[in-house]
């Protein structure tokens, strides 16, 4: 009839190697894009991903989602994004809630703010970067009042510990 070996291999499937994972830190899904021969003046806003390949002036608001500027894309606007990635130029002040990458065909002139900053060798940019995390900013309003609430001798090993570490001096001679 049949062997019990030729039924029980399994060859591994070839479709879970071919399927598009999804990685949550993806640069690109599927969504929308923007042609180089679009101009758009206004505030762009939505639920998907953007490829920005013509021109935009104004807001651009998609903070739950990527948004690229490609080679091609010329924005002249505030961007915010979960991840941000610059090919082209951009004009304007870029926060992102995850990272921010500039390519080395990018160019910015404006302010970055996010946890994780990339400015690839050859990317041009003028501003500042701001990659303080957001409960860090929160935090310095509490900490006075855990201050206060810790007892000296754990306050004094604290603060000890925060210095810097600088060798003392030997004082025996050889």
């Amino acid at each position: 009839m049949f062997k019990k070996s030729d039924t029980d291999y399994t060859q591994p499937e070839p479709t879970t190697s071919t399927q598009p994972r999804s990685n949550p830190t993806e640069l690109r899904k599927e969504g929308a894009t923007i042609g180089p021969s679009i101009t758009i003046k206004g505030d762009l806003s939505g639920d998907e991903d953007l490829m920005i390949q013509g021109r935009v002036e104004g807001k651009i608001d998609l903070k739950q989602n990527n948004i690229t500027i490609g080679k091609n894309g010329r924005v002249k606007a505030d961007v915010y994004g979960k991840v941000i990635c610059i090919e082209g130029e951009v004009e304007g002040n870029l926060y992102g809630h995850d990272q921010i990458v500039v390519r080395n065909s990018g160019n910015v002139r404006g302010n970055i703010t996010a946890p994780r900053v990339a400015l690839e060798d050859g990317s041009r940019f003028k501003g500042s970067i701001d990659m303080e995390p957001r409960a860090d900013k929160q935090k310095p309003a509490s900490a006075p009042a855990e201050t206060k609430a810790m007892p000296k001798s754990e306050a004094g090993s604290e603060a000890k510990a925060a210095t810097p570490y600088r060798p003392e001096p030997s004082t025996t001679r050889a």
